[in-house]
C-alpha cells in the first residue's frame, strides 16, 4: 500500500443530516468518506470496499447498531474492522458493554465534538494504513524469498555444471596422461610428452580454481582495497568480453570503507556489469564511485537498449529479485536506488547515507544487495 494512498472510512446514520456532519468534521483528512444509511447497504460496502473504521449510530430503524455490529464481526474480513459507536442517548455501563462485547473499540456521544472525532478516527486510519503496509512488505519478502531460493539453485547449478565441463574435464585428462605414464614398454619419448601434457592440464586447472575463486571473493579487496579490485576486475571484463569499461572514482585518494561494505560495492558493479553484457547489447559502460562525508554513490551507465518501462518503474511483476532485493535493502539502509534510461543506455544508481567516521572503521556499516534484471 502507497503512503499516500487513501483509505476508506464507513459512517453508518439513519439520518442524512448527521452523516453530512461527520462528512465536514472528516473531510481534513483527506480521506474516502463513505455514507450508509441503513445496516443493509453498509454491508453491501463492506463487501466491497476495505474499510479502516466504521462510525455507526447505535439507534437505527430495522437493524440497530449493536445487531449491525455484530453481523460485521461474524464475517472473517471484518473481524478486525474498528468500530467506534456514535450514540445519542445517555448510555449506561451495561449499554456500553454489550457494545464492547460486539466489537466496538470506543464510543463518541451526540453532540458529538468535532476534534474529538477526527483525532479518534485519525488513529484507526493510521493504524489500517500501517498494517497494510505490512502486509505488503510481508507479501513482497516471501516472493524475495522464494526467487532468492530459485536464484541460488540455479547459481550452484551453474557452478557445477562449470565445474564438471571445465574443471572435471581436465583434471580427467590429466589423470589418463598419469595412467598412460604407469604403462609398460612405452618409449621414453612418448612419456615425456604425456607428462608435459598432464603438466599443462593441471596449470589449466589451477587456473581456472584461482578464477573461481577470484570471482566469488577477490582477495584483492582485502589486499588492496575497492578501487584496485574494481580496476581488476574491469580490466578481465574486458578482455573477457570485449566491453569497453572505465572506472571513475572520486575521491582520487578513496579511502577503505570496511571488508563488508566493499564487498557489496564490489559485488554491485560486478552483477550490474554482467547484465549490461547480458542484455544491454552496449559497447561501452561507465562506473562511477563517489564518497562524500555522508554518503557513497555507485553508479553503473551503459551505451546500450536501455531498460524497460516496466523495470525502470520497479514494477513487481517485471523486476528481478536482484532489482527488488537490493531497492529493499537500500531502503532498510537509509537509501535510495534509481533506475532510469539515458540516451542512450540506462542507469543503475544505489545511494546510501554513511556517517563519515564509518570510512575509517570496517564492519560499521554492513549490507547485501545483488542486480538481475
Amino acid at each position: 500500500m502507497n503512503v499516500n494512498e487513501k483509505v476508506n472510512i464507513l459512517m453508518v446514520d439513519d439520518q442524512m443530516g448527521k452523516l453530512l456532519s461527520y462528512e465536514a468534521i472528516l473531510a481534513d483528512l483527506g480521506e474516502n468518506l463513505i455514507k450508509a444509511q441503513s445496516g443493509r447497504e453498509a454491508l453491501e460496502h463492506l463487501l466491497k470496499t476495505d474499510v479502516a473504521v466504521v462510525l455507526l449510530d447505535v439507534s437505527m430503524p430495522e437493524l440497530d447498531g449493536y445487531d449491525l455490529a455484530d453481523m460485521i464481526r461474524q464475517h472473517p474480513r471484518f473481524q478486525r474492522t474498528p468500530i467506534i459507536f456514535i450514540s445519542a442517548v445517555l448510555m449506561s455501563d451495561v449499554d456500553r458493554l454489550k457494545g464492547y462485547e460486539r466489537g466496538a473499540v470506543d464510543y463518541i456521544s451526540v453532540p458529538v465534538v468535532p476534534q474529538l472525532l477526527r483525532a479518534k478516527v485519525t488513529v484507526f486510519v493510521e493504524l489500517h494504513r500501517k498494517t497494510r503496509q505490512l502486509e505488503a512488505l510481508n507479501h513482497e519478502l516471501r516472493r524475495l524469498t522464494n526467487s532468492l531460493i530459485a536464484a541460488q539453485d540455479h547459481e550452484r547449478r551453474r557452478i557445477a555444471r562449470d565445474l564438471h565441463d571445465g574443471l572435471g574435464q581436465e583434471l580427467s585428462g590429466a589423470k589418463m596422461m598419469v595412467d598412460c605414464l604407469q604403462m609398460q614398454n612405452q618409449p621414453a619419448e612418448w612419456k615425456e610428452k604425456a607428462a608435459a601434457e598432464a603438466s599443462a592440464l593441471i596449470d589449466q586447472a589451477i587456473q581456472q580454481v584461482r578464477s573461481m575463486s577470484h570471482l566469488l571473493h577477490p582477495p584483492m579487496l582485502d589486499e588492496a582495497g575497492l578501487h584496485s579490485s574494481l580496476q581488476w576486475y574491469l580490466d578481465g571484463l574486458t578482455k573477457r568480453s570485449g566491453l569497453e569499461t572505465s572506472l571513475k572514482v572520486e575521491p582520487d585518494d578513496f579511502p577503505r570503507l570496511g571488508p563488508e561494505l566493499e564487498t557489496t560495492i564490489f559485488r554491485i558493479v560486478q552483477e550490474a556489469l554482467t547484465n549490461v553484457f547480458r542484455h544491454a547489447e552496449a559497447r561501452k559502460a561507465c562506473i562511477r564511485l563517489a564518497l562524500t562525508e555522508n554518503r557513497i554513490v555507485v553508479a553503473v551507465s551503459d551505451d546500450g537498449k536501455g531498460l524497460p518501462r516496466a523495470v525502470a518503474d520497479f514494477d513487481a511483476n517485471r523486476i528481478g529479485v536482484g532489482i527488488a532485493g537490493m531497492r529493499q535493502r537500500v531502503k532498510e539502509l537509509g537509501g535510495e536506488l534509481r533506475l532510469r534510461n539515458g540516451a542512450p543506455g540506462a542507469l543503475v544508481e544505489a545511494i546510501i547515507p554513511i556517517d563519515s567516521a564509518a570510512t575509517r572503521s570496517a564492519g560499521h556499516l554492513t549490507a547485501s544487495w545483488g542486480f538481475n534484471r
